[in-house]
């Protein structure tokens, strides 16, 4: 729904993540342990032979979750706390270790978690965006029945939908019905 052209790769991979799951017409991409396996064996941050259960897929959605509210925040929404906190608890379990680079340090798994090395390769993206002032950029669309994650391009970081065509134009058509017809809007997007 947003051009990625302009996208660093770590803000699309978090991007991505956060868009297996679709709000508007409730679709999981990540339905099964073996989504999740091959959803991220094909961003290279698990091996495509890993074995993954239930409790792993509840972390991952979990923290899929909780990265959703933070970008809500970055749109200027208010954030569900509880969904950030429960992915921290989550998060903060995972054995980290850095590893210094001539172009500085990356994060890698310490421990033996088969969801470890995934969840890690987030934080990394995260951490990578964050450094380089994009990761503010990536928000969720303002219609809330929608709520898609995209990658703020316009330049002064005050684009509110995934779409201009989509969401943002029927955001705006609605808008402008109530004022031809004298009805208040109501707050329902």
């Amino acid at each position: 729904m947003s051009s990625s052209a302009s996208a660093p790769a770590e803000v699309l991979l978090i991007r991505d993540f956060v868009n297996s799951y679709e709000p508007q017409v409730d679709d999981e991409t990540l339905a099964s342990p073996k989504a999740l396996r091959d959803w991220f064996a094909g961003r290279g941050l698990l091996p495509a032979r890993a074995r993954l259960d239930a409790a792993d897929l509840a972390a991952a959605t979990t923290v899929r979750e909780g990265l959703r509210a933070i970008l809500l925040g970055h749109g200027g929404h208010a954030v569900d706390e509880g969904a950030i906190a429960a992915g921290n608890r989550i998060l903060a379990e995972l054995p980290i270790r850095l590893e210094l680079g001539a172009d500085g340090y990356r994060m890698l798994p310490a421990g033996s978690g088969a969801l470890d090395p995934a969840l890690i390769g987030l934080l990394d993206a995260i951490r990578r965006a964050k450094e380089q002032g994009t990761w503010v950029r990536l928000k969720v669309c303002d219609r809330t029945t929608c709520r898609w994650a995209y990658y703020d391009t316009s330049r002064n970081q005050s684009r509110r939908w995934c779409s201009m065509t989509g969401c943002g134009n029927h955001i705006k058509m609605r808008r402008a019905y109530a004022a031809r017809t004298g009805r208040a809007e109501g707050r329902t997007n």
